[in-house]
C-alpha cells in the first residue's frame, strides 16, 4: 500500500511538472506555492473556477462570494485553487495568492536532468516570489466583470496568445484541473442544451469536457434556464455518470426538483471531520452540511479505470433556500421571450437570461445562486 501511495504521489509530481515550470519566453500554467504543496503531498484541493467573480454576479456580491466558497473549502480542510487566465497566463491559485516569477534561472520542463531541480525550486517557491493576489488586484478582477473575457475551452488559445483576462467558465476549469491533477470541481450550476436547442443546436461545452475530461464536477445541477431533460439525455450520450446528493431527481437550480429522475443517488456519512485525503478531495461541505461522499469511491474508480471521463454529482440547494418553481419558471419564460425577441444568442445567451431572470424575480434567484455557491 506504501509502494501504491508513493507511486501515486510520484504520478502526480510529473504530471504537474510537465506543466508548471513556465520561463520568461515560454509561460505555461503558473500554481500557487500552497496548492503546488498540497498537490505534491497527496492533500484534497478543490478547483473554483473564476467566472463567478467577473460573470456571475454583480460587484460586491461576487468578491465576497468568492471568499465565502473559498473559506468552506478550507474549513471542510481542503485546499481551494481558483482557476483564471491573468494577463494572457493560466494560474491556479489560491484566491488571495498567485506566484510571479522572479528567478530568471528557473529549469525546464523538458529536461530530464534539471526536472529533480524544477520540482525543488517549485516547492521552494515562497523563498524566491511573492505569493499573494493582493486587496488591489482582487478588487480589479471583481470589479473588470464582463471586461473579463468569458472563456470556454474554445476560448483558451485566444486568451493566453493575446494575453487577455480570462474568466474561465466550467469547461475551462476543468481542462486546467485535470492539466495538474486536481480531480474534484465545485460550482454552482453548470451549462447544458438550450432550451430550443434542438433546433439551433445550442449546446454547452461543459457537457462535452465532462465527456471527455477525469474531473468529478459538484454543483446545484444545471442552470434551470436550460432544458434539463434533454441535456441529462446528452450527458448520457457522452457517457458521464450522473448522481445526485440523497435524491433520486436531479435538481433544477434555483429548486430542488425537476421532474427528471436519475438511477444513482449517493448515501452519506455526516461528519465534522477534516476531508480525508485518500478522495482527493472529494469529502466537503456543500450548503453548509458536512459530509463525505461514498460518491469518493465512485471518483476514484472513474480515475483509476482511465475512463476518461468526468463525473456530475448534483447537490440539491436547501429547502428553506429554494425559490418558488413556478415563479422561477414564469420568470425564465418571460426572459426566453425577450431574448428572442432581442435576439440575444450564443454566449450571450446565458448571462441575459440570468440577469433578467433576477430582475423580474426581485433578487429572489441571485440569493439562491449566492447560496448555491
Amino acid at each position: 500500500m506504501a509502494s501504491s501511495s508513493s507511486a501515486a504521489a510520484a504520478k502526480r509530481l510529473s504530471n504537474i511538472s510537465n506543466h508548471i515550470c513556465p520561463t520568461d519566453s515560454n509561460p505555461l500554467v503558473k500554481v500557487s506555492a500552497e496548492v503546488f504543496q498540497a498537490l505534491s503531498s497527496g492533500l484534497p484541493v478543490v478547483a473554483l473556477e473564476s467566472t463567478i467573480i467577473s460573470h456571475g454576479m454583480p460587484y460586491p456580491q461576487n468578491l465576497e462570494t468568492a471568499k465565502e466558497v473559498e473559506a468552506i473549502v478550507r474549513e471542510s480542510g481542503a485546499v481551494p485553487a481558483t482557476i483564471a487566465i491573468l494577463d494572457g497566463i493560466p494560474c491556479i491559485v489560491v484566491l488571495v495568492g498567485t506566484v510571479r516569477h522572479r528567478s530568471s534561472q528557473r529549469p525546464m520542463p523538458g529536461d530530464r536532468v534539471n526536472r529533480e531541480l524544477c520540482l525543488k525550486t517549485l516547492a521552494d517557491e515562497e523563498l524566491t516570489v511573492s505569493v499573494g493576489l493582493n486587496s488591489e488586484q482582487l478588487e480589479r478582477l471583481a470589479r473588470l466583470g464582463k471586461s473579463a473575457q468569458k472563456t470556454a475551452r474554445r476560448d483558451i488559445a485566444y486568451v493566453v496568445a493575446t494575453k487577455r483576462n480570462g474568466a474561465t467558465t466550467v469547461s475551462a476549469t476543468m481542462f486546467f484541473a485535470a492539466m495538474v491533477g486536481i480531480p474534484v470541481f465545485v460550482t454552482g450550476g453548470t451549462g447544458g442544451v438550450h432550451r430550443h436547442g434542438e433546433h439551433t443546436m445550442d449546446i454547452s461545452s461543459d457537457l462535452t469536457e465532462l465527456g471527455r475530461t477525469p474531473v468529478a464536477v459538484v454543483s446545484a445541477g444545471v442552470k434551470s434556464i436550460l432544458d434539463i431533460p434533454r441535456t441529462l439525455e446528452y450527458l448520457e450520450t457522452q457517457g458521464v455518470c450522473v448522481a445526485a446528493y440523497k435524491t433520486n431527481e436531479f435538481p433544477s437550480f434555483f429548486t430542488q426538483t425537476s421532474g427528471c429522475k436519475i438511477d444513482i443517488a449517493f448515501p452519506v456519512q455526516t461528519s465534522s471531520k477534516s476531508v480525508k485525503s485518500r478522495c482527493y478531495g472529494s469529502d466537503m461541505r456543500i450548503n453548509g452540511v458536512f459530509f463525505f461522499l461514498v460518491g469518493g469511491d465512485n471518483i476514484d474508480a472513474n480515475r483509476k479505470l482511465n475512463l476518461g471521463n468526468g463525473v456530475l454529482i448534483a447537490v440539491p440547494i436547501p429547502k428553506e433556500h429554494s425559490a418558488s418553481g413556478s415563479l422561477m419558471e414564469s420568470a425564465i419564460q418571460q426572459a426566453l421571450t425577450e431574448a428572442r425577441e432581442k435576439n440575444i444568442t450564443g454566449n450571450a445567451e446565458t448571462p441575459f437570461l440570468l440577469a433578467r431572470v433576477n430582475e423580474i424575480t426581485g433578487g429572489a434567484s441571485l440569493a439562491s445562486s449566492i447560496l448555491e455557491r
